[in-house]
Formats: C-alpha cells, sequence, structure tokens
C-alpha cells in the first residue's frame, strides 16, 4: 500500500518542473477536498485546534520509529543516501532526479538532512497527492491512522484558509486568530508573529507545505524529546 502510494506521488514529483510545481499540486488538491467536506469540518474555532494538539502529538510521534529506522547514522536526519535506500526497500526505481526532487522540498531548512519534523512533512505529501487505496495492508494501520490526523490538519489549514485559494495571507491568518473567539481575541502582535514564523521566504503568503512545518512546531512534537 505504501508502496504503491509512493509510485503516484514520484510520478508527480517528476513531473513538477515541466507541469506544475509541487506546492501548485497540493493547493489544488487541498481545493478540492475543501469542496468535497465543505461544512463537514468539527473544527469551528481556534480552541477547538488548539484542544486537540495533543492528540496530534502523540499520533505524529508514533512515526519517529520508522524514521529512526532509515535514519542508519543516527544522526537526527535522513541524508540523500539514506532516503535513497528508503525507497529502495519499497521497491522503488526512481530517477536520481526525481530523488532530488523529493529531498529538496522536505528539506525545508536546507540543512542537507531530512529531520523528524521535515519527515513528517514527506509522508504527509505522499498522503495528499497519492491515489486513494482499496485495501488497508494490516503492518501499515499504524501509518494509515496517522493519514487521518494528516486530513485533520488539512482542516485546520481551510479553516484558516478564508478565501479557500489554498494558501494563506497575513489578512486570513489575523482574522481568524482574532474574530473565531469574540471574547478572548488574540492580540494582533501574536497572530502577526504567528504568521511571520509560518513565511518561511517572506512572500506574503503561506503555502501548506509551509503551514504543516510551522503546525508541526506549534503542537510542539519535538518539545519533549
Amino acid at each position: 500500500v505504501f508502496a504503491n502510494k509512493m509510485g503516484v506521488i514520484m510520478s508527480c514529483i517528476g513531473k513538477s518542473s515541466k507541469n506544475m510545481s509541487l506546492d501548485d499540486k497540493i493547493e489544488r488538491k487541498i481545493v478540492e477536498m475543501r469542496r468535497y467536506k465543505i461544512g463537514q469540518s468539527k473544527l469551528k474555532s481556534v480552541d477547538s485546534i488548539v484542544m486537540m494538539f495533543p492528540m496530534f502529538k502523540e499520533r505524529l510521534k508514533t512515526l519517529r520509529g520508522m524514521f529512526e529506522q532509515y535514519d542508519e547514522d543516527s544522526n537526527g536526519s535522513i541524508e540523500p543516501n539514506e532516503l535513497k535506500k528508503f525507497l529502495e526497500h519499497l521497491q522503488l526505481h526512481l530517477k536520481e532526479q526525481e530523488i532530488e526532487n523529493l529531498f529538496e522540498y522536505c528539506d525545508l531548512d536546507g540543512s542537507k538532512g531530512i529531520q523528524f519534523n521535515e519527515f513528517i512533512v514527506l509522508l504527509c505529501l505522499i498522503h495528499l497527492l497519492a491515489e486513494p487505496s482499496s485495501s488497508v495492508n494490516s503492518s501499515k494501520a499504524g501509518l494509515e491512522q496517522v493519514g487521518e490526523i494528516f486530513n485533520t490538519i488539512v482542516e485546520a489549514f481551510v479553516f484558516f484558509d478564508q478565501n479557500g485559494d489554498g494558501k494563506l495571507n497575513k489578512k486570513d491568518m489575523i482574522r481568524t486568530l482574532n474574530e473565531t473567539n469574540p471574547r478572548e481575541r488574540s492580540p494582533a502582535r501574536i497572530s502577526k508573529h504567528r504568521f511571520q514564523e509560518m513565511d518561511w521566504d517572506k512572500n506574503g503568503q503561506v503555502t501548506f507545505r509551509e503551514f504543516l512545518f510551522g503546525f508541526i512546531n506549534w503542537v510542539g512534537i519535538e518539545a519533549d524529546e
């Protein structure tokens, strides 16, 4: 199941330079998910999202074992050669450029290594762009369960995406943080800081990849490691 998903995502990665960037593909996917699930989300306020942080944290931490398995030198990051072995273990025969595209996309801080939080971004990328599977391998049940968490994180992103264009801008973020709980409005400086720490390239917009990485930090996935 997981290998099949990886094959689908690799076809997207291999074509990204000629057709559509991965950010564009994810943006389109989120817009589609929003349209399909409109009105179904249980996330009605910032508080409803924050209350789920402990659950997010525990579920995402279950991926650490998988990460450590492929971090062969135990240095806290997966280097290109380790990523290649990870893909080969899944019996995928990928072009070098495809592997490089995947690595560069997930190496958010440019450290030349995929750290645990970036590994979560990698798996979420696979989850979002893969075709749905008709069967579930029991040995991958834990990963499938985490897939449900990724869907909920997408719902959180959509909650902040007020205009539904698949990306966040500062106006969206500040308005949502300040208006969803009128009795406990967030100071504008807090809202602005939250947006700025997610907007890595400082272009005034937050893509889902940037949001996911910031959300992981917000949840505090590694705070007690």
